[in-house]
């Protein structure tokens, strides 16, 4: 392919292309305490934790600490039905604030907290995040909690990306990305990532469905719970997310990428398996960049006061179909990622997905358009890895068509707690789907 450029675009693309293989060089001097590997050893995550092994870059976002107070984090529950048991290990560690509200009493919580860890509905039979119903709070759960993204990762594939042919927002997204990996730890320091997990905390609130098109705001009380993120390559990984005495587990065992809640049975998700949204939020740069080199650099714009360049992607219409089924049909999922020109990490990752949903009868299409926001930020170095630490996800919902027109708001703060990896003796095992899990040949995503 023959590509015809004026004088400009000319000019243009031979700046790009020295600065593209300046930032090659700048990669590969990347300090040394940014790029080696390091052992894992077994008590390495609470050690990096509490002695201060990891640095911190300049913040660029981070939620203050005025406005939101975090808890510490119980990972044990004491067993009131014997005086002289051990104490329970909770397989995912929750916020003090959520056990304190699980219960009025101390045998109502323990009560609550065995239901949960049998994965039961915990007995509060209040709603949360202005939900009608623990079904309805259920699936804002897993539309904020456990979303994925439309494309799959490919680990084996290298950081670095031909510039043949490419067109000028192309190749600029490459050297974008290129500043991305030197800041975030050197391709050195990537490439050692074998496996990761992550524990951290949560609060939500929501907005009631509001009709026509004015502007929303998450309001009312806010609902506190923790998580646990375990992966072993972009397509081998489970999440279980527990939020006011209700669980949501998710993961994939590369073959299928699955959903489950404590009151919903399993689900497939249509299409070969991709990653979770949430390593894209600052805790997987490998999978980051490896996304991104695909992308386009589109514009500039302001985050947080600071200026990012701005990288596009655009799903491919074979993806979506089969991604879609006989009765939804997904229009476009675009991504979005906001790179720091300062210090050229990620500032802000977004995407907006749109679903046509097909009636039985007539014509009278139903849309849904889901937008997601999630700006990133407090980085720190993990074994020479830089990851954000906390966060905000906005996620806005619109449902339109057939004389509908409602929208409803979810936010959602983060914080990470503790991160670490190349963790031993994660095998295949801890990514077994559900037993009762049936892949469904009809009906979309959930």
């Amino acid at each position: 392919m023959v590509l015809s450029f004026g004088l400009q675009d000319f000019i243009l693309r031979a700046r790009v292309l020295k600065l593209y293989r300046q930032a090659l060089r700048t990669t590969r001097r990347a300090p040394g305490d940014a790029r080696d590997a390091f052992a894992f050893r077994s008590g390495d995550c609470q050690k990096n934790a509490v002695s201060g092994f990891r640095a911190s870059l300049p913040l660029l976002f981070s939620v203050s600490e005025n406005v939101v107070s975090w808890s510490s984090m119980r990972k044990l529950c004491p067993n009131y039905d014997r005086e002289d048991a051990l104490d329970t290990v909770l397989e995912v560690p929750i916020p003090e604030e959520m056990f304190t509200k699980m219960g009025n009493n101390s045998a109502s919580r323990w009560q609550n907290m065995r239901a949960l860890m049998n994965a039961q509905a915990a007995s509060d039979k209040s709603t949360h995040l202005q939900s009608k119903s623990n079904t309805e709070f259920i699936a804002l759960l897993k539309l904020v909690g456990s979303p994925l993204i439309p494309f799959q990762a490919h680990p084996d594939q290298p950081l670095t990306r031909p510039l043949k042919d490419c067109s000028v927002g192309a190749s600029t997204a490459k050297y974008i990305v290129q500043q991305y990996i030197a800041a975030i730890g050197g391709p050195l320091a990537l490439n050692s990532v074998k496996s990761m997990y992550a524990v951290g905390q949560v609060k939500m609130a929501a907005s009631e469905m509001h009709q026509g098109d004015d502007s929303v705001h998450a309001e009312g009380k806010s609902e506190v719970g923790g998580f646990v993120l375990w992966q072993k390559n972009p397509d081998l990984w489970y999440l279980e997310l527990v939020v006011s005495g209700y669980k949501v587990s998710a993961g994939s065992d590369g073959k299928v990428a699955w959903n489950q809640s404590s009151s919903q049975a399993s689900h497939a998700n249509r299409g070969p398996p991709r990653p979770l949204r949430r390593f894209f939020q600052g805790l997987d740069p490998r999978c980051t960049a490896n996304l991104f080199l695909e992308a386009v650099s589109i514009t500039e714009k302001k985050v947080s006061n600071e200026d990012c360049f701005v990288l596009k992607l655009e799903t491919d219409s074979n993806t979506l179909k089969a991604q879609s089924s006989s009765n939804t049909e997904i229009v476009h999922h675009i991504i979005w990622g906001y790179f720091s020109q300062r210090t050229g990490l990620l500032v802000k990752f977004e995407d907006t997905k749109l679903v046509k949903m097909k009636p039985i009868k007539g014509n009278d299409n139903v849309f849904w358009e889901t937008s997601m926001e999630s700006v990133v930020g407090d980085y720190r170095y993990i074994e020479g890895i830089n990851v954000a630490h906390s966060g905000k996800t906005t996620a806005t919902l619109h449902r339109y068509g057939a004389s509908h027109n409602h929208k409803r708001k979810i936010e959602e703060t983060w914080m990470i707690d503790e991160v670490d990896f190349n963790i031993c003796g994660l095998s295949m095992d801890c990514f077994l789907p559900p037993a009762d899990l049936k892949r469904e040949q009809q009906g979309g995503e959930q």
